[in-house]
């Protein structure tokens, strides 16, 4: 249940049954509610078929349904290593959420041995993404594929979002391209998370996380920051969700299974 978007999956006998994700909005619970409805739908199952539930995230004690809570970075740990690499095992994971971003680093056996959190500027995370969306008036969900096209990338200085975002009205009025503005935008973000994810021990196996990890573009930068390339999940914006629902198993019977 993140700050900007909730998420809920349903796991039977070990495999993903169904997920859903949505704003949450001004009511964080209601969110859930529906999100793990939804999932249920996908699933064919009803509530009272639910073994057990654990909520994660920013909202996750709003969330009476729950059986229990945790932290998402716990969750987050548990879902990117169960998820696996063709890589190799994952020993290291970049969550970039609405309002903060993350760098999990994990041993050989899937457990955390270090992370670094931001969460004192928007500057470096989703939220950031959706203000330059709107000041450039394009939809979010296409700002990758936009800044591919960049000839030449704009440097944004600022580290403070309000700044930034006062940087980049300006580099419209100078009519920059918005390609080469989405360019400069998906450095920033990525120099700031490649600089977190340095503190702790990084491997070459790095999981990309959260919903702006769909972003090409920033994807791009991200790999370009570090040499090398960077996992993304096939559905990047439930992975936290799927390690809550790991942790549920794990709870219920002490080694998976179950809805």
């Amino acid at each position: 249940m993140g700050s900007t978007a909730t998420k809920a999956l349903v796991l039977v006998d070990g495999r993903i049954a169904g997920s859903n994700a949505r704003i949450t909005g001004a009511d964080p619970e209601r969110a859930g509610e529906i999100a793990l409805k939804e999932s249920l739908d996908q699933a064919g199952l009803r509530l009272e078929d639910v073994e057990y539930i654990v909520a994660t995230g920013y909202g996750r004690r709003a969330l009476e349904l729950a059986d229990e809570s945790v932290n998402e970075i716990n969750a987050n740990a548990r879902g990117a290593a169960w998820l696996g690499s063709s890589e190799g095992t994952v020993r290291t994971i970049i969550d970039i959420g609405g309002q903060d971003s993350k760098v999990i680093a994990l041993d050989a056996d899937g457990v955390i041995a270090d992370f670094v959190m931001n969460d004192k500027c928007a500057a470096g995370t989703g939220k950031f993404l959706e203000v330059i969306a709107d000041l450039l008036e394009i939809p979010i969900e296409e700002l990758g594929d936009i800044s591919l096209g960049s000839t030449k990338p704009v440097n944004i200085n600022s580290t403070c979002v309000v700044f930034a975002q006062s940087e980049v009205v300006s580099l419209i009025a100078r009519k920059e391209a918005p390609a080469d503005i989405l360019a400069g935008i998906h450095r920033s973000i990525a120099s700031r998370v490649t600089t977190m994810a340095r503190r702790v021990s990084m491997d070459r196996v790095v999981v990309f996380d959260g919903g702006p990890a769909k972003n090409k573009g920033l994807l791009a930068a991200i790999e370009a920051e570090l040499g090398h390339p960077v996992v993304v999940p096939r559905h990047p914006q439930v992975v936290v969700a799927l390690g809550a629902a790991l942790i549920a198993a794990d709870m219920l019977t002490g080694e998976g299974g179950g809805a």
